[in-house]
């Protein structure tokens, strides 16, 4: 099935996850700072803190591809130009995977931010004139599994059943880094990214789990380190966001 702003199998890990079980969609937009009409937009906030935008992910797998950045730079512009349209679009394209899954006993599971880091808790799906049936895109599909990746320490989504975050460690900024406890605190795991493969059982005291087995999220132990291996550009990076062990 196609989408005009979820990708469904495209991703190496989400296709290990999709399987009997599970079945994941992805919205993939332009990180960090953006142009849209003469105005300057940031949809990865904590991006030059945490020091990773050498090392983002968007430059992994087919994300290399010129065509693939300039699909994700029009979603971009929708987002930030039509937010209406492009909620209204979301919410089709969601619809549509849910009762693709439904009808094939498949567990629907969407992430919304494969490359970007927006709070979506705070985006209403509609405006006040158009009925809504949620104050929220997660309320709206409850049936839906939604999870993703945060920098963002403190959103406020730990009473939303339907959403699962891990958050993303990074050694380049003490501050930041010093963050790891408030992201444990606020009931989110922590993802670290090792230059190589790491097998021992904890990490400063923390369990361990492989996050590179599959994009499953959701289903890690709480309260763990979600272990992964550097890709893309992360493998030559510098900064401290690439563990070294």
């Amino acid at each position: 099935m196609s989408y005009k702003l979820l990708g469904v199998g495209t991703n190496a890990k989400t296709i290990k996850g999709d399987g009997s079980e599970y079945l994941t969609a992805i919205l993939y937009m332009t990180p960090w700072k953006v142009m849209v009409e003469g105005k300057a937009f940031n949809s990865c906030p904590m991006a030059e803190q945490a020091s990773c935008i050498d090392a983002c992910l968007y430059t992994a797998g087919r994300g290399a591809f010129n065509n693939v950045q300039a699909a994700r730079m029009r979603k971009t512009e929708w987002f930030y130009r039509d937010r209406v349209g492009f909620m209204e679009q979301l919410v089709q394209d969601i619809r549509k995977f849910e009762t693709y899954c439904v009808k094939r006993g498949i567990k629907p599971c969407v992430r919304l931010n494969g490359t970007t880091d927006i709070r979506w808790e705070n985006i209403r799906p509609f405006t006040e004139d158009i009925d809504r049936l949620g104050d929220n895109i997660f309320e709206m599909f409850p049936s839906v599994q939604f999870y993703d990746y945060t920098k963002i320490s403190n959103r406020k989504t730990k009473d939303i059943f339907n959403y699962h975050l891990t958050w993303s460690y990074s050694g380049a900024n003490v501050q930041y880094a010093d963050k790891l406890q408030d992201a444990l605190d606020n009931g989110m795991n922590a993802a670290v990214v090792f230059r190589k493969e790491y097998k021992l059982p904890q990490w400063r005291g923390i369990n361990v789990t492989d996050g590179d087995k599959d994009d499953l999220r959701f289903l890690d132990p709480n309260n763990s380190i979600v272990a992964l291996y550097a890709k893309g550009k992360a493998k030559k990076d510098t900064t401290g966001f690439v563990v070294d062990i």
